[in-house]
């Protein structure tokens, strides 16, 4: 018998048929003698629905009043994967993510967990029940209802199963695991059978959409295994673990990610703080900064770029616009037709040569780099966003598929 924390995505729960498919999979799986915790995410794009709902009345909507409509979405699944786990004879307790124990900060719209209070979930346990908990959620000090981000229910999965001592997480998804890149888009990409928390962490973070970045980031923190699968596929799906070096290929996976923003501003006083006053500034307002390049000062002044997730491009132009008439710069400019290419691997640490064939695979393919950035598993670069799909494609076959 394991304790076993279970996540079903929006694509997993997206009509009745599928919630009746998954309520019998849970099913199945408590009558072989493990206890199970679910975690549901809302069904299909109801979370799109209830946000273009939103933006009907006004176009930024409060977040406070917008997370406490978007936590509707996976209530509902919740309740009806209840009732339907309870049609097939077993018992099922559901709990939105504030009864489940989950607090918050009080950061709407991007909550960071701050902990969990276990004790009904594990309550219910005891009395043999299946519990059903909405993933995305929680609540701040203020009682107020927050949501994690996007991908939050991945982090209320992983982040339960270490509340409550899990013995494995189990996240089910659409793909049969994490794939070397986006099967949907590139036609040879590989499934990857055991993959390191580092590896599968810079891979959220440059557009993957295999599982939230913050949930990779708390699963390594407190060591917190857990494997990816299909929900409607047999098959072992990829083990998400702690991996020292792996042998074999330098790059694992390819990524692109076409949720980006440039955000440029001309002009800026080339002295010390400004830097600092600019990004400061967006950190206290929850805006998440990727990529950065200073030129060189000329003339005592310096222009800067920066990437952000796209859906913060209208809120930190805003903020930047301010700043930039105190301090005295030019001017400033968004550019949303950008993309993101990276390449990922454990085994880039150790050998070297492998940005410049990068770089000379996108030159070859009449890809122009716009921006740069490397860590020790990573190489990203900014390009035209009509140019992705070929980049993907194109870096793909260099380093993946020639091997």
């Amino acid at each position: 018998m394991a304790l076993v924390v279970q996540k079903y995505g929006g694509s997993s729960v997206a009509d009745i048929e599928k919630i009746k498919f998954v309520a019998k999979k849970v099913v199945d799986r408590k009558r072989k003698g493990d206890k199970l915790v679910v975690v549901v995410s809302a069904m299909g794009k109801t979370t799109d629905n209830l946000i273009s709902l939103a933006k009907k009345i006004i176009p930024n909507p409060p977040e406070k009043e917008l997370d406490l409509l978007l936590s509707t979405g996976e209530i509902v699944s919740v309740a009806l994967l209840c009732m339907a786990i309870e049609s097939y004879g077993q018992q099922a307790e559901g709990f939105p993510g504030y009864f489940a124990g989950i607090k918050t900060d009080t950061l709407h719209t991007k909550a960071r967990i701050q902990k969990i209070e276990p004790s009904k979930i594990l309550e219910q346990l005891k009395k043999d029940k299946i519990v059903v908990v909405a993933g995305f959620q929680g609540l701040s000090p203020e009682d107020s209802i927050t949501t994690l981000g996007r991908g939050g229910s991945d982090l209320t999965a992983i982040a339960i199963t270490g509340a409550i001592k899990a013995d494995i997480c189990e996240i089910y998804t659409d793909v049969k695991g994490v794939y070397s890149a986006d099967p949907n888009r590139v036609k040879n990409a590989k499934l990857i059978p055991i993959i390191s928390y580092d590896e599968l962490l810079e891979m959220a973070s440059s557009g993957a959409k295999v599982m939230q970045s913050r949930a990779v980031e708390f699963a390594k923190k407190y060591k917190i295994p857990f494997v990816v699968k299909s929900t409607f596929e047999d098959g072992e799906g990829t083990m998400v673990k702690e991996i020292e070096l792996k042998e074999g290929a330098v790059v694992s996976s390819v990524s692109i990610d076409e949720n980006q923003a440039k955000i440029s501003i001309f002009r800026v006083p080339d002295k010390p703080g400004i830097a600092g006053k600019i990004f400061s500034a967006l950190g206290q307002k929850g805006i998440n900064v990727d990529m950065i390049v200073q030129n060189v000062g000329r003339d005592g002044f310096a222009d800067i770029s920066f990437t952000v997730n796209i859906n913060d491009m209208e809120k930190t132009k805003d903020i930047v616009e301010k700043i930039a008439k105190e301090i005295g710069a030019e001017k400033v400019i968004t550019d949303p037709d950008i993309c993101k290419v990276s390449i990922i691997g454990i085994g880039m640490m150790n050998q070297p040569g492998v940005a410049g064939k990068m770089f000379n695979c996108l030159a070859n393919s009449g890809i122009n780099i716009e921006m740069i950035s490397t860590s020790e598993i990573k190489i990203s670069c900014v390009i035209r966003k009509k140019d992705g799909e070929k980049a993907l494609i194109q870096l793909h076959k260099e380093f993946i598929e020639n091997k």
